[in-house]
C-alpha cells in the first residue's frame, strides 16, 4: 500500500509573489494551493494562530513546526512530547509552539480537524492524530483519510456538522496556510521536527539532547 512517507523539505519556490516550500510527493500526496503572503495583505487576511501551551512568561519558548503526516514527527511526540509536557511545560519552565506544516492536503486536513475544537481541546486532539497516525492515513486514498479524521474528530466529542463546517472554511485554510508560510520562511524551516528554541534552531533530536539544552537556558 501506498503510505505517506517523511519528507525534507527542498529548496523555497517563488509563486504569486510568496515563497513556498517545495517537497517531494508520492502518488498518494496532492500538493495544496499555496497563498502568498501579498494575497493574504489584500485580504485583510489575519494569520491563524499559534496553538501553545504553558506560561507566556516561562524562561524558556520551544517552537516546533511539524506536519501530521510526518513519521518523523509521530516518533517525535510518542518518545519526547509528554515527558516535555510533565518535566518542563507544566512545571512553567517551557512555553510550548506546535507550529503546523502542510507538506500536502492531509496534513491541512488534520490541522483543520485539531483547530475544530478550539485551543482547549487542539493538544488532546493532536495526540490522537499522531498517535494514530499509520491508522487514519491507511491507504492514502482521499476519501478513506478523510472518513478516519472525521472519527477522530468524533471520538474528541465534535458533532459531524462541526467537523464539515471546519473542513469546508476556505477563509480559515487559508489564513493557516499564510501562516505556515510566513512562520517558516521567516525561520527558514527545512525539515520536520525542526525546533525553534529561544530563537536557536535545531533538527530532530533525543529526550536526553533535549534536556540538556532546556536546561542549560533554564539555569541561566
Amino acid at each position: 500500500m501506498n503510505k505517506l512517507i517523511p519528507i525534507a523539505l527542498g529548496a523555497a519556490v517563488v509563486i504569486g509573489g510568496g515563497a513556498w516550500l517545495a517537497t517531494n510527493q508520492t502518488t498518494s500526496q496532492t500538493a495544496i494551493s499555496p497563498i502568498s503572503p501579498a494575497v493574504a495583505q489584500d485580504a485583510n487576511m489575519e494569520l491563524a494562530p499559534d496553538m501553545t501551551l504553558g506560561e507566556e512568561d516561562a524562561p524558556v519558548t520551544l517552537i516546533e513546526y511539524a506536519s501530521f503526516t510526518c513519521p518523523h514527527c509521530a516518533d517525535f511526540h510518542e518518545r519526547v512530547f509528554e515527558d516535555l509536557k510533565t518535566d518542563y511545560i507544566d512545571t512553567g519552565k517551557v512555553q510550548f509552539v506546535h507550529r503546523e506544516v502542510y507538506f500536502d492536503r492531509f496534513g491541512l486536513m488534520a490541522a483543520q480537524i485539531a483547530r475544530c475544537g478550539g485551543e482547549d481541546r487542539y493538544f488532546g486532539i493532536a495526540d490522537m492524530i499522531y498517535s494514530g497516525q499509520e491508522d487514519w492515513i491507511g491507504s492514502g486514498q482521499p476519501d478513506e483519510i478523510t472518513e478516519n479524521l472525521t472519527k477522530i474528530g468524533k471520538v474528541a466529542g465534535l458533532s459531524e456538522d462541526e467537523i464539515g463546517a471546519c473542513l469546508a472554511d476556505e477563509e480559515k485554510q487559508k489564513a493557516m496556510i499564510a501562516a505556515f508560510q510566513t512562520n517558516a520562511s521567516a525561520d527558514e524551516v527545512e525539515g520536520t521536527p525542526t525546533l525553534i528554541i529561544n530563537g536557536e534552531k535545531y533538527s530532530n533530536m533525543t529526550y536526553e539532547d533535549l534536556t540538556e539544552i532546556l536546561d542549560g537556558l533554564v539555569e541561566s
